[in-house]
């Protein structure tokens, strides 16, 4: 049998745990061994461009100071710019991608806040989805003690935090690989929406945030301003997959963008042009368009509709093809 030698155990520690006994992550922007990416970085080949924010309140548990204020929706598209639009605590912003995201080779989309130091670090879940309606979330680290409660303008260590949004300061997105996502119901080369939700950090059992162990994430709180919680600045894109095949049967059926706002496409292939119509229910059961598909390529304006999920049927010669569709 082996034995370790003291010296051995030593080094070990010191590599692993920090003068706190927690373990170490990746350091803040700039530092040796940060992951953080850089807004300007030419690994993004593009930006979340659609977003659906659900604001939170100003304090959790004082409902009578409302809801979150700051900044307009639109802030939270386009490139990282420090002008975010404010979530509030344990609200969220769900970004839909008309070309889904795929897993590639390290991370896969980065996420920006506006903090403007390394260590006021506002946090947030960060969640991915294959139809839009089930989430799997990143299995989140938090290491920062919870006995005493950081303050509203207190600080952290980004190398106690691991897969959280706001690991770092404005202009460093925080990187998420599709490959730490376990849950079987995701498919990882076709994620067509990302929800990023605020943490609360309150060590408040009752109000606060939990990590993927069950630890409470303690951050700064509360915040209670119009710009409360996780400021969101944009999400950039790194490896993208193919349009809305259907995935189910390798079909050349495409239907994109889904989820949409108001206007969605199907192409056919020629084979079955002319031959084909189209079914949309509601959640109901009730059905709200039927077509016939009489080109290859469709476009349907759906405006009128509210947003919800629907359910996309097209009829052919030999099959029927199901599809879920979301309309924002």
């Amino acid at each position: 049998m082996k034995t370790i030698s003291f010296f051995s155990v030593a080094i070990l520690f010191l590599f692993v745990f920090n003068g706190q006994g927690l373990a170490q992550f990746a350091p803040p922007a700039g530092e040796p061994g940060t992951d953080a990416i850089y807004a300007d970085s030419s690994i993004f080949i593009s930006w979340g461009q659609s977003v659906v924010i659900n604001r939170g309140w100003v304090k959790i548990g004082e409902p009578d100071l409302g809801w979150v204020s700051f900044g307009d929706d639109a802030f939270a598209l386009g490139e990282a710019d420090l002008l975010p639009v404010s979530l509030g605590d344990g609200g969220s912003a769900t970004y839909f991608f008309d070309q889904p995201l795929r897993d590639g080779d390290g991370p896969d989309f980065a996420v920006f806040e506006n903090s403007f130091s390394d260590d006021f670090l506002e946090l947030a879940h960060v969640e991915v989805s294959s139809d839009g309606s089930y989430f799997a979330r990143f299995p989140s680290v938090s290491l920062t003690p919870d006995d005493v409660q950081v303050s509203s303008f207190g600080t952290i260590d980004a190398r106690h935090i691991d897969l959280l949004a706001g690991k770092y300061r404005g202009f460093y997105g925080t990187p998420f690989d599709i490959s730490r996502i376990a849950d079987e119901n995701i498919n990882k080369e076709h994620i067509v929406a990302v929800r990023v939700v605020d943490v609360v950090g309150s060590i408040q059992q009752e109000l606060g945030s939990t990590d993927a162990s069950g630890s409470l994430i303690n951050d700064p709180w509360p915040t209670p301003f119009p710009s409360s919680g996780f400021d969101l600045d944009a999400i950039g894109v790194i490896h993208r997959g193919e349009l809305g095949v259907d995935e189910n049967d390798g079909s050349k059926v495409l239907v994109y963008p889904n989820p949409f706002q108001n206007a969605f496409h199907i192409h056919l292939p020629e084979s079955e042009i002319h031959s084909s119509s189209v079914l949309i229910l509601n959640q109901e059961g009730i059905a709200v368009m039927r077509k016939n598909l009489l080109l290859s390529s469709t476009t349907f304006e759906l405006n009128y509709l509210p947003s919800g999920i629907y359910q996309l049927s097209i009829f052919g010669k030999q099959r029927i093809q199901h599809f879920k569709l979301i309309k924002m």
